[in-house]
């Protein structure tokens, strides 16, 4: 069934919004009333109809608007894209990749047809068919990784395996949460993760590694991560902290429901067949706590979670001004009850 795509903003009047249909499909990722970092790898696999893992590459009603605001972060700040030259048969194999799952799982919205290395593509919601020479750039508007990433949702880095290591080697990154690709391209594994507080003592990162490093082509894997962001902005860059960070001293006890959002990531990671490189696809999702309360478990569970982080997190998160303040206005929807099992609406 076709999907009814939105017109909203990210930015300025923050006229983002879910429908009572994608707050049900929200990938909410707590499964039980606590959180702490780990590893949380499992096999990403199409799942239940209706969720966020029904396709292997999502594409919901916020797809043309977030296009939109693609467009416009990149035209501010063309660094925001950056793939290094040894990265071209690793940007062939993304497109196909995002291509393949685009056209599969929502056939009414994009066609790809393939006649040897003469492909066509056709992606209705953004009105582009265009035909091209798979293996040649030129036959492309941009380079084939920058083509495909500005018609898919999230964002995306490749990295380069190498040394017994994994290399930040390409990416299209403008809905981050406060990291920046400018800064991290051309690190290694442990160089760009070097920020993130207790992982590194508790050996997380080492264990991650050592998993990516024998990921199989074929056999693509998947974690939450997550964060929380006022308004509904996708952009929250290091390069561009003056607009967004001022907000979160803005929240008051009126505005909880509206302007703090709960800020998921849905983190897919697949081997590509030629290049041997790993894709990361880095899919965010957003929804403020007046949709979240919509469904009881997730209110139940939500003030909970954020009521047991530890300290370390509470500032690596950027929650410390207005966490509490967040609690309080939860806790009328808490009854007490115990939740189920986890993470799905009951």
């Amino acid at each position: 069934m076709a999907i009814a795509f939105k017109q909203e903003t990210f930015r300025d009047d923050f006229s983002y919004r879910n429908s009572p249909e994608n707050i049900r499909r929200f990938p909410f990722p707590f499964d039980r009333d606590e959180y702490m970092y780990s590893v949380n790898m499992e096999p990403h696999v199409k799942g239940q109809k209706n969720t966020v893992f029904e396709s292997l590459i999502d594409v919901d009603e916020h797809y043309v608007a977030e296009m939109h605001d693609r467009a416009l972060v990149l035209k501010e700040d063309p660094l925001r894209y950056q793939a290094l030259p040894h990265m071209m048969t690793a940007q062939w194999d993304t497109l196909e990749l995002l291509m393949e799952e685009q056209a599969a799982g929502y056939p009414e919205h994009f066609t790809l047809t393939r006649n040897g290395d003469q492909w066509r593509w056709i992606n209705r919601p953004l009105g582009i068919d265009d035909t091209f020479t798979f293996g040649d750039a030129s036959t492309l508007p941009y380079e084939p990784f920058e083509y495909i990433t500005r018609q898919a949702q999230g964002d995306f880095c490749i990295v380069d395996q190498r040394d017994g290591n994994l290399w930040m080697d390409a990416g299209m990154v403008t809905t981050q949460a406060d990291w920046s690709l400018d800064f991290d391209i051309g690190m290694n594994f442990m160089e760009w993760h070097g920020p993130v507080p207790l992982a590194h003592q508790k050996g997380i990162f080492d264990r991650a590694l050592k998993f990516l490093l024998n990921l199989q082509q074929g056999k693509p894997t998947r974690r939450f991560n997550w964060t929380m962001t006022i308004n509904p902005r996708l952009d929250t860059s290091p390069e561009n902290y003056p607009k967004w960070g001022p907000d979160r001293t803005t929240v008051t006890p009126e505005n909880v429901g509206e302007k703090v959002h709960l800020r998921v990531e849905l983190q897919s990671l697949w081997r590509l067949p030629r290049s041997n490189a790993i894709l990361f696809v880095i899919r965010c999702y957003l929804m403020n706590m007046d949709e979240l309360v919509t469904v009881p478990k997730w209110a139940r569970r939500f003030p909970r979670v954020l009521r047991t982080l530890p300290p370390e997190l509470i500032d690596y998160k950027g929650l410390t001004r207005y966490r509490q303040t967040t609690i309080d206005w939860l806790s009328a929807y808490d009854d007490g009850a115990p939740t189920s099992p986890g993470i799905f609406p009951d």
